[in-house]
């Protein structure tokens, strides 16, 4: 019998070609996000093993109330993908409040799902946590330096949970997923970006690892190069960028 998987931000972009991809592949499918008619043109069109909820990620209680919810219509959750995300790049709004919008969503809305996700599967015996990352969370830039610092944050906290799920009784699972440049909204306006994938063959991919029970994986595969180049660079000359 097929798994039952959550897509946390699943409207637009990386998300929105998961949770079709997914349901392409049999599963049934919970999709969350914030625009309610985007959830209603989805429900419409896979039509059968689908579920959708609001959620403001942001609202850290009403994001767990909202999760149980759509626990509890789906009949129980084997799969939970925290892909909901900002980025603040090149807009006419950065500063403080506009960082600490990127934080609140990409930080405590992530940390705040995904520590609950771990309890949940714990208490049930077995789970698989699925964190979307991004390769610029190897680095820190100056254009956008919310969204690269929060997505290094994903990161380390993902490895945490990771060694603690090795640690565990249950069967628990920890992915983290580092896409590169992939069609989306977020990279709408966005100049002389290369290897840009389209959101369907990433999605692909995405389920793949997620069958696979990877650990890591780029997306795609080549920008494994890129984060291995990006390591090598020393600080003094990121700093002169």
């Amino acid at each position: 019998m097929k798994k039952k998987i959550a897509i946390i931000g699943a409207t637009s972009g990386i998300g929105r070609a998961l949770a079709i991809e997914m349901h392409n592949r049999g599963y049934t499918v919970g999709a969350t996000g914030r625009r309610l008619e985007r959830l209603q043109e989805l429900k419409q069109q896979l039509d059968t093993r689908i579920h959708t909820q609001f959620m403001d990620v942001a609202e850290l209680d009403d994001a767990i109330d909202q999760l149980n919810q759509l626990k509890k219509e789906m009949g129980g959750l084997d799969i939970i993908v925290l892909n909901a995300g900002v980025s603040n790049y090149q807009k006419e709004s950065v500063g403080r409040q506009a960082d600490l919008h990127v934080i609140d969503v990409n930080i405590r809305g992530f940390a705040n799902l995904a520590s609950y996700s771990f309890n949940l599967f714990e208490e049930q015996g077995h789970g698989h946590i699925v964190g979307i990352s991004s390769v610029a969370s190897l680095f820190g830039w100056g254009l956008n330096i919310p969204y690269n610092a929060s997505k290094a944050f994903v990161n380390t906290y993902l490895q945490g949970y990771r060694q603690k799920a090795n640690h565990s009784d249950a069967d628990i699972s920890v992915s983290t997923i580092l896409p590169g440049f992939v069609e989306s909204e977020m990279i709408k306006g966005k100049k002389d970006l290369f290897w840009v994938q389209e959101t369907e063959k990433a999605a692909q991919q995405i389920g793949n690892a997620i069958e696979s029970k990877k650990n890591e994986a780029y997306i795609t595969k080549r920008w494994r190069l890129v984060g291995w180049f990006v390591k090598m660079i020393p600080n003094w000359m990121w700093n002169r960028m």
